[in-house]
């Protein structure tokens, strides 16, 4: 049960500023989403943002269930966690937001959410880059290792024999 509550808490904390509060913030009053002002192919965003919200907590569950920790850096699973979403992408949890963001972009109509969605991507690579697979590597050695050479760091096509960066 406490593993639930600090998964819950951190999907409120952090995806949830992320790609509920801040989206709502920036977008203001008049570029709210109201169903009823939801014309033509603005609905596509609704692809996405599903896709992203089910991707997200199927990474959750993943890492809860079978790495037996959190998203979170300070309760992080205690296993690699290498299956599901994992399998395609080592970042799939960001993956996930972006998607939900970019919905949220199409279904609003709004630039300042895709700006926003490509630094938020920035900052994600950067978060990365300098802390997360650094650390990885130190907790998981060998393991990561295999596993970074079998999913790329996002959902980029490789060519054969390509590193996965």
């Amino acid at each position: 049960m406490m593993l639930f509550f600090k998964n819950l808490v951190f999907t409120v904390l952090v995806p949830g500023t992320v790609a509920v509060w801040i989206p709502y913030w920036l977008l203001g009053p008049s570029g709210r989403l109201r169903l009823r002002h939801i014309a033509g192919l603005q609905w596509l965003g609704l692809v996405p943002w599903v896709l992203g919200v089910t991707v997200y907590f199927w990474c959750v569950w993943n890492c809860a269930r079978i790495g037996r920790g959190t998203p979170a850096p300070i309760d992080p699973p205690r296993t690699l966690v290498a299956v599901g979403p994992y399998r395609y992408t080592r970042n799939p949890m960001y993956v996930a937001v972006l998607i939900t963001i970019f919905g949220e972009a199409v279904l609003c109509r709004s630039t300042p959410l895709v700006v926003y969605g490509l630094a938020i991507w920035a900052a994600f690579h950067t978060f990365v880059v300098l802390y997360e697979e650094p650390t990885l590597r130190r907790l998981f050695g060998s393991d990561f290792e295999r596993y970074r050479t079998r999913a790329p760091r996002w959902l980029l096509p490789r060519r054969r024999g390509q590193d996965a960066a």
